[in-house]
């Protein structure tokens, strides 16, 4: 605490109960004053009442939204030198210059991070009194922070574009495929060409969710939705999807589990299982076999998956989890989105993933929430 939030008060305008109260216990907790409004007719009313070091302000609310708030708040006394941040679901180019041309200092996507609330408000009580002192430097770094924002936000609608644009024409070749593939008539090299176009297109289909989920993990989207799972049925459907992309690679996959329930995101999970299966089978020589076994742990399940490659040096097991990292053998590897996926899945499930040796080859360890 450097007293900046010492009887600091901040006004939090939000027509939702539990984003206002979890805007108050946050902000409480590091010494401010907070208080709030649900509509925007009640929050300028309390900026006249309070004169608040800074506006935590909703974009959409009915009646009067966000944007016409911070409009009347920016024309009422003291309004201009108050340092406005907006809170709001919708990350878009259109939002945020809205915001921007109405007056707003800073942009906060929910869900938010209680750290980052708290650190955007310092900054933005911050930056305003610098203004004071140093407007020029003040106006340059605050257009500056306005492009930085007004890019990122460019590229996670260009990601989101390139993913929906990608799907359909890759579901329509792997549709294609499995039509060659049924076809009675077909020659077994044909058969051979189809399966690896199916195998390929489910390769790539991974790589773009991977890349749309990274993304959905930098905005913090990437929150799993648990349910009970039984383990079996899970890896039974893993081992189908992968079951193609191992005959391709002359690689046999072979599971074993016995019954067990657990608690997860029965997506996130299943795809986790897909990619570590696939980067296995990926670094598998020909003629040897990728495992996948579980086994009970003390903090929940755990699923090994084991190949008879080339293995991960130590120095590098830690750094293969980053995004575009590939290991040693990179003519067969991918794009190194996969393994970066599997981490920021699996930490947003509370759990862990590591690499071991299986001399020869490699273990890719995880274990996920709790068993039942």
């Amino acid at each position: 605490m450097d007293g900046l939030a010492e009887l600091a008060v901040v006004l939090v305008v939000d027509d939702n109960f539990e984003n206002r109260a979890l805007a108050r216990a946050t902000l409480e907790d590091e010494g401010f004053r907070v208080i709030d409004a649900s509509s925007g007719p009640a929050g300028v009313a309390a900026f006249l009442r309070e004169q608040p070091a800074c506006v935590l302000l909703d974009v959409r609310m009915p009646g009067m939204d966000g944007v016409e708030t911070c409009a009347q708040i920016r024309e009422a006394p003291g309004g201009r030198e108050t340092p406005i941040v907006f809170v709001t679901a919708q990350r878009d180019v259109e939002t945020f210059d809205r915001a921007r041309l109405a007056g707003g200092d800073d942009f906060i996507t929910k869900p938010f991070r209680p750290t980052e609330l708290v650190l955007r408000v310092q900054t933005a009580i911050k930056l305003h009194r610098i203004a004071a002192e140093r407007n020029d430097l003040f106006e340059l770094l605050r257009r500056q922070r306005d492009d930085m924002m007004r890019l990122q936000l460019q590229r996670e609608q260009l990601i989101a574009f390139l993913v929906h644009d990608f799907k359909n024409p890759v579901h329509a070749i792997k549709l294609h495929g499995e039509l060659i593939a049924r076809d009675a008539h077909a020659s077994n090299r044909t058969r051979d060409a189809a399966a690896r176009i199916q195998s390929d297109s489910e390769a790539l289909l991974r790589m773009i969710m991977n890349l749309l989920d990274l993304s959905k993990a930098d905005e913090g989207r990437l929150i799993p939705v648990r349910r009970s799972l039984e383990l079996v049925p899970l890896l039974a459907e893993v081992k189908a999807a992968m079951t193609a992309r191992a005959a391709t690679a002359s690689v046999e996959l072979v599971v074993e589990a016995s019954a067990r329930t657990f608690h997860g995101d029965p997506d996130l999970i299943r795809r986790v299982l897909e990619n570590l299966v696939d980067n296995a089978i990926r670094h598998a020589p020909e003629g040897t076999s990728v495992r996948v076994t579980a086994l009970d742990a003390t903090t929940g399940l755990e699923v090994r998956v084991a190949d008879a490659g080339p293995g991960v040096p130590e120095a590098l097991r830690e750094r293969v989890f980053d995004r575009f990292v590939q290991g040693e053998a990179a003519s067969k590897a991918g794009r190194g989105l996969g393994l970066a996926f599997c981490k920021l899945a699996v930490d947003a499930h509370r759990g862990r993933i590591w690499i071991e040796d299986a001399r020869p080859g490699a273990i890719l360890c995880v274990q996920f929430g709790e068993l039942e």
